[in-house]
């Protein structure tokens, strides 16, 4: 392989680990969705042995090829580029391992007011209008419930929403 192409293949490798990776991450972040997290979890490692690869290619070729040995070597730092972004990914899917987000919906005939969530972190709607929706994120703090407690024509009620969630879930 010429210097060009080795060049080429460590900005193309770049530019696809981190496209594959945003996109990953955006549609977990967006769903939730645990087969994403599954792929994520086989992409990383998959991903990192053909950076290495890639990168041990590049860097016997700027042994080699003292006259171009500067552009072969900033190649490398750009496959270095997706690092930092990979782990800040994963700290954010940690923080949404231990996040349940659940959208709640007003399918009564009436105006539903001081919806409280107990349980795990806990949470608070003022009020939600009939067919209206609204997510909320709740931190999962350990073992525990999720409930609602709220108003409805000025009558108390209460209601389950997920008996047991724990963190990383």
């Amino acid at each position: 392989m010429t210097t060009e192409q080795h060049i080429k293949l460590g900005r193309q490798t770049t530019l696809i680990s981190f496209l594959l990776g945003t996109g990953i991450f955006g549609l977990y972040y967006l769903t939730s969705a645990l087969e994403l997290l599954l792929i994520g979890y086989g992409f990383i490692p998959l991903i990192v042995l053909i950076n290495i690869g890639i990168l041990i290619s590049i860097l016997v070729k700027a042994n080699k090829d003292k006259n171009n040995k500067k552009k072969l070597l900033m190649t490398c730092g750009l496959l270095f580029f997706n690092v930092p972004i990979m782990l800040f990914y994963s700290w954010i899917v940690i923080i949404l391992l231990n996040t349940m987000r659940i959208t709640f919906t007003n399918s009564t005939q009436s105006t539903l007011t001081n919806i409280n969530i107990v349980g795990c972190g806990g949470g608070q709607i003022e009020k939600l209008e009939v067919g209206e929706s609204e997510t909320i994120w709740i931190d999962i703090t350990g073992d525990c419930s999720i409930n609602i407690e709220y108003l409805s024509n000025g009558q108390k009620k209460e209601e389950s929403v997920v008996g047991y969630v724990t963190s990383s879930m």
